[in-house]
């Protein structure tokens, strides 16, 4: 079977950056590129930190654009009080040789998805939906070229993470998470109800540790410092793992389950702006619009990512 071709738009993040190690050490998965969006850190630190992480996969050759520095209509929140100032945290790598490229991300995703045969391009958005959104409102007939579109974000039992409401990603920009999910298209989330069950445990940390490769060690050493924070904030032994379970996702779906439900964006509200409002349970008329994640097999979620991250330098 042919590799699955898939785009990354990401605001890394340590766990975005465990997210784009296990997709270029995937066989089954094409990276045809990578976006950043404004996120986590701004913009000209998110798109440094996705080449950083391809320099350090040892993929240079990826294609990383940069695309959107604001929401698309508010002004940006970040979250270095959880991935640091740079979004990376914890031991450094060098600054990235190389490039840029010069295209806009959204360009590039509306260039490459006009180019490419009916349902063939998979999209995994690890960040808030800016890009993504502005690409599907700037371009409609991409639509034709989408297989799935596979994004961590959400929550519904777990509520929010960055305020009582709402998780992160959806929050930063709840304008363009609306037009995302009243897409049309076939759309698989995974909200912080799983990603709470994939923790960073000790054992897991040190397995990556005990690699011996400089990606073994800086995974272990970026996820040693991303988990301090969720510790504390929920008394937890580790923290979720989110980001990388869209690409494990792919590669092993068996690994996850969920229910085809309906989700509505809260965009109005000053209380639970940016909501993901999930019909769980089948209450309203709403027609489902996504395969909503529940649960996970964390361990074998961990196994892979060891497995995979034990084949790159």
């Amino acid at each position: 079977m042919a590799p699955r071709n898939i785009i990354i738009d990401t605001d890394p993040g340590q766990d975005d950056a465990v997210a784009i190690l296990l997709a270029l050490a995937s066989p089954e998965l094409n990276v045809l590129g990578i976006t950043a969006v404004a996120g986590n850190v701004p913009l000209n630190l998110t798109q440094k930190n996705a080449r950083i992480v391809c320099e350090l996969a040892g993929f240079p050759e990826t294609l990383v654009f940069a695309g959107c520095d604001t929401p698309l209509s508010r002004k940006l929140v970040t979250a270095e009080h959880v991935h640091g100032k740079t979004g990376l945290d914890g031991p450094q790598l060098d600054a990235p040789e190389m490039p840029l490229q010069d295209a806009h991300a959204v360009d590039w995703i509306i260039e490459t998805c006009r180019a490419a045969q009916a349902k063939s391009i998979t999209l995994c958005p690890l960040g808030p939906l800016t890009n993504i959104a502005t690409a599907l409102t700037r371009a409609p007939d991409i639509k034709d070229a989408i297989e799935e579109i596979v994004l961590m974000g959400g929550a519904y039992f777990a509520v929010g993470n960055i305020t009582p409401a709402a998780e992160f990603n959806i929050y930063v920009d709840p304008e363009a998470a609306k037009i995302v999910f009243d897409a049309g298209l076939p759309l698989t989330v995974m909200p912080l109800d799983m990603t709470h069950k994939a923790l960073t445990t000790k054992p897991r940390i040190d397995k990556f540790r005990q690699m011996g490769t400089t990606v073994g060690t800086m995974t272990a050493a970026w996820t040693d410092f991303f988990e301090r924070f969720d510790m504390e904030k929920y008394g937890s032994e580790g923290a979720p793992l989110h980001d990388p379970t869209v690409i494990a996702y792919l590669i092993n779906p068996d690994l996850f389950t969920g229910r085809q439900i309906n989700v509505e964006i809260e965009t109005q509200s000053e209380l639970t702006l940016g909501m993901t409002v999930a019909d769980w349970w089948g209450v309203t008329d709403r027609a489902p619009n996504c395969m909503f994640m529940g649960d996970l097999d964390a361990e074998g979620f961990y196994e892979l990512l060891a497995e995979r991250l034990a084949t790159l330098q």
